[in-house]
């Protein structure tokens, strides 16, 4: 196992990380969000205390009256209630919105906006109980975890007695204070309390998030054989895209032998660009482009002309400029006929294709619109 780790030295693949998300393999820490809840609701408590007792006090006024306990019939029985409910949820509303907040933003923090119904997927190996004695005794990280967990009670045994030690006078002498006096001491100490166990788990559960994002991380680094395995499931096998690429030159090949014998010129950088052009007055409007290419393309172009008598002209600013900007098939932009009209001119009277008066006349029509 040790070896196997040793040999995933690669970051896992952006695939791999959505699979492992898509399986709840994601670090996410409960304390973290048992932390913030307890923070947040005790300084919720403290915003919304006094509007709350007030609601209980109403309440509680309202119901004990004489008018309520005087009335005992079922319908004022049941208006009085629904008050009492109505009066209590509206004091209750704003704790209760605030923390469903809090936990749906801590949540998202941690690990975004991400729905997975894999971890609702039913396990009945999880319901048996010796599975679960067995992971009491499973080895060093049960043991590790067990004294993580009484690190983390001595600890808040100790921030709480810290909240206490200042005020133990006080809470002695509570018994000789006025009811509002107790209950205002004890709402004090409880909130300082809970805030400083509430702080203590936070900075504890950021550790351990920080300690599971490493802990996923690290397991979910790959082998070098992984990465090219994964790299051929996402891109396609490499030896599949090469024999597609053989089988796409193959084809332009085949092309150009059959329209390259038919050019009237082939127009060239002089090695590195090869535009094999062709003029037919009868079905053309203007001279078209029927096949070039640059390097190896444009030496098997040039190959062909030689073969089939083709004549080739080097010319590299216009072989640069039809290269770039007409494709294969298209006609040659008009900012080109005058060059073009006299390539073919001389090309027609070096050949002795210069068939008709006709045919000069198209050239020089082209040539000058």
């Amino acid at each position: 196992m040790a070896e196997d780790n040793d040999n995933k030295t690669e970051a896992p693949t952006p695939r791999r990380r959505q699979e492992a998300r898509e399986e709840g393999n994601i670090a996410r820490s409960t304390d973290l969000t048992a932390s913030v809840l307890l923070i947040g609701s005790v300084v919720l408590l403290k915003m919304c205390g006094t509007p709350l007792v007030e609601a209980l006090k109403t309440f509680l006024h309202e119901m004990l009256s004489a008018h309520s306990l005087g009335a005992i019939d079922l319908g004022s029985a049941t208006q009085a209630s629904l008050h009492g409910v109505l009066l209590a949820g509206s004091a209750l509303a704003p704790l209760l919105l605030g923390l469903m907040l809090l936990a749906v933003v801590v949540n998202i923090a941690q690990v975004g906006f991400f729905l997975s119904t894999k971890r609702l997927e039913p396990n009945l190996g999880a319901l048996n109980p010796l599975r679960g004695i067995g992971k009491l005794f499973s080895g060093p990280q049960t043991a590790v975890a067990l004294l993580m967990n009484l690190l983390k009670l001595v600890l808040v045994v100790a921030v709480a007695y810290s909240a206490v030690d200042g005020r133990l006078g006080l809470i002695v002498s509570a018994q000789q204070l006025g009811f509002s006096q107790a209950f205002g001491l004890g709402a004090e100490v409880l909130y300082s309390i809970a805030l400083r166990v509430g702080a203590l788990l936070f900075v504890l559960a950021a550790v351990d998030f920080a300690w599971q994002k490493y802990r996923i991380e690290r397991d979910l680094r790959m082998t070098k054989q992984e990465v090219k395995e994964e790299m051929k499931r996402m891109e396609g096998d490499p030896h599949i895209k090469q024999r597609r690429r053989q089988l796409a030159q193959q084809m332009l090949k085949n092309k150009m032998k059959k329209a390259v014998p038919t050019a009237d010129v082939v127009v060239t950088n002089p090695t590195e660009f090869a535009v094999a052009i062709k003029y037919d007055p009868e079905t053309m409007n203007a001279p078209r482009v029927v096949a070039k290419g640059r390097g190896l393309i444009a030496a098997e172009i040039r190959r062909i002309a030689i073969e089939h008598g083709v004549p080739i002209l080097e010319r590299k600013p216009l072989a640069r400029a039809l290269y770039k900007i007409v494709d294969i098939g298209q006609e040659v932009p008009e900012e080109f006929y005058s060059a073009i009209a006299e390539i073919l001119a001389y090309v027609y009277e070096l050949t002795g294709k210069l068939r008709s008066r006709r045919l000069v006349n198209q050239h020089a029509a082209f040539s000058t619109n």
